[in-house]
């Protein structure tokens, strides 16, 4: 009988997942959402006046809301994964910040699913802009940061 042991193929990677599924585009994509709807919320208090009670400006704002929240949420996921996935031991000799850099833009997205702030939102964007510079840097290539809206 044959051991069973020749049949274990030793692997190793650099990520928890194949090279290449990692993006910061990701955590943008979901930043400007959560911007997007905090501006509109913004305005349409603002336009609203005395008329905050109306059926149809309760429903569009709790549609703001909820998209507002789920984005901040999906960044925060998107966020993480970046940050215990990708990054490993090594970058911190070479990014010694890197876990605050994290741990603050995790709190950010914390900050805008339960305020209405365009400064946290702003915030928020300029986090995402610092570590997907960092991504790509450790990666060794230039990639612009291009927002879509």
């Amino acid at each position: 009988m044959e051991e069973d042991n020749q049949y274990l193929i030793e692997a190793n990677a650099h990520c928890d997942g194949p090279c290449g599924v990692y993006d910061p585009a990701s955590a943008r994509i979901a930043g400007e959402a959560v911007q997007s709807m905090t501006n509109k919320m913004i305005t349409l208090a603002e336009n609203h006046g005395t008329d905050s009670g109306s059926a149809a400006y309760i429903n569009t704002m709790s549609r703001y809301a909820a998209i507002k929240e789920e984005e901040a949420q999906k960044c925060k996921d998107e966020l993480l994964v970046l940050w215990t996935d990708f990054f490993k031991p090594q970058h911190i000799e070479s990014i010694p910040n890197l876990h605050d850099i994290f741990w603050n833009a995790a709190k950010l997205c914390s900050a805008c699913k339960v305020e209405v702030s365009s400064v946290h939102a702003q915030e928020l964007m300029d986090a995402i802009e610092e570590i997907h510079n960092l991504f790509w840097g450790v990666k060794g290539k230039e990639v612009p940061w291009i927002r879509a809206s």
